[in-house]
């Protein structure tokens, strides 16, 4: 048991570290550059190196004891700056995926709303036009001319580009997401919010490792957006700022794009290759992979609402 407990510990001992105090140590030298440098003198190495010297010269380094207390100082500023991270990258993701939009407050509801609409109404254009000329090309067999299939295949981008099925919410990453569901439901007649619950109890191990690696990389992209903006609030007093919070900006919108498609293809995957061990679990005998099967598998899942009144 104590080296369980002594791993455990080792484990959680080099995520803190790993997730927390680096990364807000390099924020904090970031920041002692700004305060240091300021707008006057952003690149003046010379300037930069005389505030250390100084420092280093100072009682407090010279002494073990102030050694000790500047270490957890800068620990302890980290640590908070990485928190400050976290929490930043809560509220990145929960706008990114979008999946509460229409609870969110006056004004930024209506601007989600806006968005969505513009975007719905760019991907009912392409898709009208996509279907056009996919109706064009005639039956399965008929030549297609190499200029009429590149043509169809560069719609077919563009309409995915803003998302694979029609846009139900402000972001690429939030359809994203809910593509997997719209898909299921409309395959297979799942309800990915009552179904999960109870697929996710009867998967294997290695599927809910997988799945869990791949939300942990969206946790982690969302954080680097968290960073984004504790780096651009340095802009204030130092500009050079402004370069690492836009390529940060850049890095992060990539990674939260490729975590939330990898995410997203997980999802969908587990719940179309295990509804059958899920229905087998529940009972049901020769299950397949048409929409009847899962008309039987929701109807076991779905509780029963409340008994009226008075019965």
């Amino acid at each position: 048991m104590s080296g369980f407990l002594g791993q455990l510990g080792q484990k959680l001992a080099e995520r803190w570290l790993t997730l927390l105090v680096l990364p807000g140590a390099l924020y904090l030298a970031s920041a002692a550059c700004a305060r240091a440098l300021g707008q006057t003198h952003p690149i003046a190495v010379n300037r930069l190196s005389g505030h250390v010297t100084a420092w280093s010269h100072s009682r407090t380094a010279a002494t073990t004891a102030g050694q000790v207390l500047v270490l957890a100082g800068v620990l302890a500023g980290a640590a908070a700056a990485g928190l400050a991270a976290q929490a930043l990258g809560s509220a990145i993701e929960r706008g990114v995926l979008a999946a509460d939009w229409r609870q969110w407050p006056f004004p930024v509801r209506d601007i989600a709303a806006r968005r969505t609409a513009s975007r719905r109404a760019r991907w009912d254009a392409l898709h009208e036009e996509y279907s056009a000329l996919y109706r064009a090309a005639g039956p399965t067999g008929t030549t297609v001319t190499d200029e009429d299939r590149d043509r169809r295949l560069a719609t077919w981008h563009r309409k995915t580009r803003i998302a694979a099925e029609r846009p139900e919410r402000p972001t690429w990453s939030g359809d994203r997401i809910n593509t997997a569901a719209v898909r299921l439901k409309r395959d297979r007649h799942l309800d990915m919010g009552t179904l999960w619950p109870h697929l996710w109890l009867t998967m294997p191990e290695t599927t809910r490792t997988q799945i869990t690696d791949a939300r942990q990389d969206l946790t982690r992209a969302t954080t680097l957006g968290g960073w984004t903006v504790l780096y651009a609030a340095l802009t204030w007093w130092w500009w050079p700022a402004a370069v690492l919070a836009g390529v940060l900006t850049a890095v992060a919108r990539h990674r939260i794009r490729a975590a939330t498609d990898t995410y997203a293809t997980l999802l969908e995957a587990a719940a179309r290759l295990h509804t059958g061990e899920l229905a087998a679990a529940l009972g049901v005998s020769d299950i397949d992979s048409t929409a009847e099967s899962g008309d039987v598998v929701m109807s076991l899942l779905r509780p029963l609402p409340p008994p009226l009144a008075g019965d």
